[in-house]
């Protein structure tokens, strides 16, 4: 991770944090490569034309603005690198010559970074619509084989892309040390090269206030009155209210409760089991009405509506592994979870304790019960089958 905000990063020291989180190893995904830098530059063009639409009811366009750049940013370098030259090769050929080109700092691409300005320039919009251009001329040129033999042509049009975005760049008053600094926490927060699991939220609270470390809770079904139930117990208590799916078409939500389960587990955060066992942080009242509240368990019960949408038109996640879910779905969590203590957790924990959630809840759907075991202490929750 990326210590400081402001620190001039050098050229070389991104495009190592860059090629860090590339998963490609051949021309198959070179191709990839050129469809994001494409894809990304569409992106940013899409910026512009939101903010031209909604005016002042767009807001974080500055924000969108830099973090696009970013992207664009991240693909062009894996590209070149991929090509066989350097983003560093590139600039002091370029746009600042020097001797040793691992001193370049992206400061010295901006020298005269305009102030700061919220409003999409005709200049910008130009100059994005060019830098479109120039992709696709390297596109083109990679498609036909061109610069397989033809090296002077790939460094050219390299070169006038990088320019192009640096204009770009100073149109729009985004630092490209900000933006290159904001890409590589983004992508080591997604793909870490080590999982470091942070501490849990409630370590420091009285141990009587902390999600049980090691918990075991068991589902099941029970029909009463004619109609089928799921029940909760732990400890041989009953925990929870009985729960049916809430929805005309059944669609098994009344498990969704091993959602909150594996949260808490895995992400150590999760308000509505707080609830469930009556866990509320009332020692410290700011955690007990800010994070533990009604809001936050709304927030979480939001959540998990929401993932199970996308869940239901990807066969419940079934099959996926670790890196499978999207990022932007997972940015979208953090979104959501903004206000809450949770937004502090790596992008991969929530991979984590999603697809942790997801694994239990097809296990219920197809033997309607089980036997949770939750251990925080390993970041963990599985499950077995609940005998009759």
């Amino acid at each position: 991770m990326i210590e400081t905000s402001d620190k001039p990063l050098t050229l070389t020291d991104y495009q190592a944090g860059a090629l860090r989180t590339d998963q490609g190893t051949d021309d198959k995904s070179q191709t990839f490569l050129l469809l994001g830098l494409f894809g990304e530059v569409g992106s940013l063009l899409s910026e512009v034309k939101k903010k031209q639409r909604d005016k002042i009811a767009y807001l974080g366009y500055a924000e969108a603005v830099e973090e696009e750049l970013g992207d664009v940013l991240w693909y062009f370098t894996v590209f070149a690198a991929r090509a066989g030259t350097s983003l560093a090769e590139i600039a002091a050929e370029t746009i600042v010559p020097a001797e040793d080109k691992s001193l370049l700092d992206f400061t010295m691409t901006q020298p005269d970074l305009p102030a700061a300005n919220d409003e999409p320039t005709p200049s910008f919009e130009t100059t994005l619509l060019h830098l479109a251009g120039a992709v696709g001329a390297l596109i083109t040129g990679f498609q036909s084989g061109k610069f397989a033999t033809d090296r002077p042509a790939l460094k050219a049009v390299l070169t006038e892309i990088f320019q192009t975005l640096v204009k770009a760049a100073d149109e729009a008053s985004v630092s490209l040390n900000g933006a290159a600094r904001h890409n590589l926490d983004k992508t080591a927060n997604r793909w870490p090269k080590e999982k470091i699991y942070p501490r849990p939220f409630d370590e420091a609270i009285d141990p009587s206030e902390q999600i049980p470390r090691v918990l075991t809770v068991d589902i099941f079904e029970r029909e009463v009155g004619g109609k089928t139930y799921v029940y909760q117990r732990c400890n041989e208590i009953n925990i929870g209210d009985r729960l049916t799916d809430n929805a005309v078409e059944a669609d098994d939500y009344r498990f969704h409760d091993v959602f909150h389960y594996a949260y808490a587990s895995i992400l150590t955060w999760s308000p509505v089991t707080r609830a469930l066992f009556r866990l509320k942080r009332k020692s410290v009242p700011a955690l007990d009405d800010g994070e533990d509240g009604a809001r936050a368990i709304l927030t979480e019960e939001g959540v998990s509506a929401w993932i199970f949408e996308f869940a239901r038109k990807l066969d419940w996640f079934a099959g996926m592994e670790a890196g499978g879910l999207s990022l932007e779905m997972l940015t979208s969590i953090r979104q959501f979870v903004g206000p809450y203590e949770v937004s502090d957790a790596p992008l991969w924990l929530w991979e984590e304790a999603i697809l942790s959630g997801y694994g239990a809840f097809r296990f219920l759907q197809e033997h309607r019960r089980a036997r949770l075991h939750l251990n925080m202490n390993q970041r963990k929750m599985t499950w077995e089958l609940l005998p009759q």
